[in-house]
């Protein structure tokens, strides 16, 4: 029970596979990543973010998490965005999440989960900022496809709220926030029409005044 060999196996084909297209990749690979993107995304197994926007690795900095939330408190996603923006030099952040999510289908709901009620909290502030949008949606898959989208929104404004993305901005780096959504039925991305680049772009209240003078 303690040994998987077919997916040692598979990772032996794969990593053969790789090196007959380019032989020198996987020793390239060894000396260091330089990503240009940051992807922020739900844990679900059907959405490998690599493989949907079609990067090998190396090409895509990536965190995962139930529903694809991002919160001030959780300091693993927090530190993930410090690391891709300040260290990685990433310039795109996106945040991607996906239609059907069963983290959003049950922050919709009102039944006891569990422990992951706690996280389901901050899913269940978006469906309550938006009740008067969500409530006149009569077909239930389609106010849950809603509640994705306006999940995806709220965490890509998240991301432009951190203190290390609007440093960013305001040290001149070249830094976008995006928010999208991916069908697992069609396996094609949608763009939400959510690029963020500069503080100005958001709310004042979440504007952090990063003057040290000040």
């Amino acid at each position: 029970m303690r040994l998987l060999p077919d997916l040692i196996e598979n990772n032996r084909k794969w990593a053969e596979g790789v090196e007959e297209v380019d032989p020198e990749f996987f020793k390239k690979l060894a000396e260091g990543q330089a990503p240009e993107f940051l992807w922020i995304g739900c844990a679900d197994s059907r959405v490998p973010a690599n493989q949907i926007i079609g990067l090998m690795p190396g090409e895509v900095f990536v965190h995962r998490n139930i529903a694809n939330v991002v919160i001030h408190s959780d300091f693993n996603c927090q530190s993930v965005i410090e690391y891709a923006v300040r260290v990685l030099k990433v310039k795109h952040i996106i945040v991607c999440g996906h239609y059907g999510c069963g983290g959003v289908k049950a922050a919709s709901q009102n039944h006891h989960v569990g422990l992951i009620d706690n996280w389901l909290r901050h899913i269940r502030d978006v469906r309550q900022k938006h009740e008067a949008v969500l409530r006149v949606i009569g077909d239930d898959a389609s106010r849950l496809d809603r509640l994705c989208e306006l999940n995806v929104v709220e965490q890509a404004h998240n991301v432009c709220h951190s203190t290390v993305v609007q440093e960013a901005w305001s040290n001149g780096q070249s830094l976008a926030v995006h928010g999208w959504i991916y069908s697992v039925s069609d396996g094609l991305l949608r763009d939400l029409n959510v690029t963020i680049s500069q503080p100005t772009e958001i709310t004042d209240a979440y504007r952090v005044a990063l003057d040290r003078n000040v």
